[in-house]
């Protein structure tokens, strides 16, 4: 009688790549791109650029008076490009064999000395500004990826992040009119956030709706309510959406540190605050008890339950949590961005806080880096946009989203969700 062999269900098949086999192939796809970055930065930037030309990056902010740095665009970009084509062959060839992420990072650095030089040659660039404008921008999506990460590591799927930014927007521009105060706005907002995802949360663990259908159902709840409630109460009652703004608030000392005190330390709450949640939420994570059993119900909620975890609760107050960030995001577009609100103002920045989410690997401070990367091709776009670069407006106004395409598609890999993302779990 012949044997009966069975083979585990997580077993790969015989025949399936190795995970040598995809490290390789990636470093080879860093490699090549690296050459190709590098072979734009030669033949457009550099050779596509007239001689003579120099461009200059202005280094002062807000008072202080720092040397401007001048660099010839020409020979910047050639230098730059040789040296990038030089690694990349490198690679190719097998004589750089670590640190692959790390050393595209830095020749994405390079690229983008290069293409300012390119773009900014014969006239001048600001760098604080666009290092501040950068920071700026990035709030909503920082704020929006906590929320995600809230959600995600106790379980639960948050597609929602876009129609609680919009609703965070939308109460804190009605609350702080009509009470005067931008304070009681934030509470609103974070109110109406905490709301949205008490509604989620009821949804995916109560009921066990599908957590995607969910998410996007309060997605086009909250659009078609804020822009019915648009028509219908701010049109008609203007005072109601005039609700003033934060002031900037500079920090003693740390504010005037050269270059990086106006940027990081001369800014509205809503920075500090971001600066706070992300930091706090990586200690409180990983080194607390509750960040324990938050991760615990994240990855086996069932073995978390035999030790006395209280799954169901955890996941409820974790994305309600997670709500309340996203509603704080929100009030940044009424309360600092615009002081006022507008329909569908959010533009889809929900989503690319989830990319930021994925492409940080679900930790506070992965997210934070990614998220300055996609506002930093939102603040660039603008810049390029001003600066009259031959590059089509087109592509200018989607670099953003095509950078979050490339960087989340290209980049991350096989980025590992918690194991219990998105799956029910039901007592016995």
């Amino acid at each position: 009688m012949a044997a009966i062999t069975t083979t585990p269900a997580d077993t790969p098949p015989a025949d399936a790549p190795g995970i040598d086999t995809i490290r390789s192939s990636r470093q080879v796809g860093l490699a090549v791109a690296t050459v190709l970055l590098g072979l734009v930065m030669v033949v457009a930037f550099g050779i596509g650029s007239a001689s003579g030309l120099d461009a200059t990056f202005v280094l002062s902010r807000k008072g202080q008076d720092l040397p401007d740095l001048t660099l010839p665009a020409r020979a910047t970009c050639l230098a730059l490009g040789g040296a990038v084509i030089a690694v990349g062959l490198l690679q190719l060839v097998g004589l750089v064999r670590r640190r692959y992420y790390l050393i595209f990072s830095v020749v994405l650095l390079l690229f983008l000395v290069a293409l300012l030089a390119w773009a900014a040659r014969g006239t001048d660039t600001n760098i604080g500004g666009l290092l501040a404008g950068t920071l700026t921008r990035s709030i909503p999506l920082v704020l929006g990826a906590l929320s995600g990460l809230l959600c995600e590591r106790s379980g639960v799927i948050n597609i929602g992040i876009e129609g609680m930014l919009l609703a965070g927007a939308f109460v804190g521009a009605l609350v702080a009119s009509a009470a005067s105060t931008v304070w009681l706005g934030m509470l609103g907002g974070i109110g109406a956030g905490m709301l949205l995802g008490a509604l989620l949360a009821v949804l995916s663990i109560r009921y066990r709706v599908d957590q995607i259908i969910a998410g996007t159902g309060i997605n086009l709840l909250a659009l078609g309510l804020t822009s019915f409630l648009t028509a219908r109460v701010l049109v008609e009652y203007p005072d109601l959406n005039r609700p003033g703004a934060f002031r900037p608030l500079k920090l003693p000392l740390l504010g005037d540190l050269p270059l990086a005190g106006p940027v990081l330390f001369n800014n509205t709450v809503f920075v500090y605050l971001m600066y706070a949640l992300v930091f706090g939420l990586a200690w409180a994570l990983f080194r607390t008890r509750w960040g324990l059993r938050v991760r615990a119900v994240g990855e086996h909620p069932a073995a978390a339950d035999t030790v006395g975890i209280d799954v169901l609760r955890t996941r409820y107050r974790s994305v309600i949590a997670g709500g309340g960030i996203a509603g704080l995001a929100g009030t940044w577009f009424t309360l600092d961005a615009v002081s006022g609100f507008d329909e569908n103002m959010t533009a889809g920045r929900g989503f690319i806080a989830l990319a930021a989410l994925i492409f940080g690997r679900w930790h506070p401070i992965g997210a934070f880096s990614a998220a300055l990367v996609f506002a930093f091709s939102e603040e660039l776009q603008g810049r390029l946009a001003v600066l009259d670069t031959p590059i089509p407006g087109e592509f200018l106004l989607a670099l953003p989203y095509v950078v979050t395409i490339v960087v989340v598609a290209g980049l991350i890999g096989r980025a590992r969700a918690p194991a219990a993302d998105g799956k029910v779990y039901e007592r016995y």
